[in-house]
């Protein structure tokens, strides 16, 4: 399997890169959905809380090089057969989840530094906060990061649907193109 991307197959780093990125978004959404019922005398609060942000922010630092790579590798149009709603939903969809793989961590970010302390990140290093206190800030980011949550859970219910779809019932082999082969 060759590592780059060709015309007609995805390359080896971009499938770890989304299958890392994918398995990583679901457990924080678990996670997410996890910690809202604990208080904040529940010996698992803080350390789900950590995991969270901290799995936040390798998520964010995988799509920075997700992008580097696509750049480098440009992905193979898969999309060829598709009708042109299908091709055009497809690309909304990709896109917005590549959006939202930003957008929820930067969010999560300002929740998080919005009382001015770094996110330590699994002990490894420290992002630094780089906004002072700000409390409205802090309350319109738990919004959207909030909505943006559920956006992207329902999104990947639709993407991981039309992947099925796709190589189940159209038999054209979307989903076998992004596994390990």
């Amino acid at each position: 399997m060759k590592i780059k991307n060709t015309i007609e197959n995805f390359g080896l780093l971009t499938k770890l890169f989304h299958w890392l990125i994918a398995i990583a978004i679901i457990g924080l959404i678990w996670l997410g959905w996890y910690m809202v019922d604990l208080t904040y005398y529940d010996k698992w609060y803080n350390k789900s809380l950590s995991w969270h942000k901290s799995l936040g922010m390798l998520v964010l630092a995988a799509a920075f090089l997700k992008i580097g790579w696509q750049l480098y590798s440009p992905i193979p149009d898969t999309t060829t057969q598709l009708k042109s709603w299908e091709r055009i939903g497809a690309n909304v969809m990709h896109k917005l989840l590549l959006a939202l793989m930003f957008l929820i961590p930067i969010t999560g970010y300002i929740i998080s530094t919005s009382n001015g302390k770094v996110v330590d990140t699994f002990g490894w290093f420290d992002v630094p906060a780089l906004i002072s206190k700000n409390t409205e800030l802090r309350d319109w980011a738990i919004e959207l990061h909030y909505y943006m949550a559920y956006g992207i859970a329902v999104m990947l219910i639709g993407h991981i649907g039309a992947a099925l779809k796709h190589q189940f019932i159209n038999k054209d082999g979307a989903l076998s193109k992004m596994i390990w082969r």
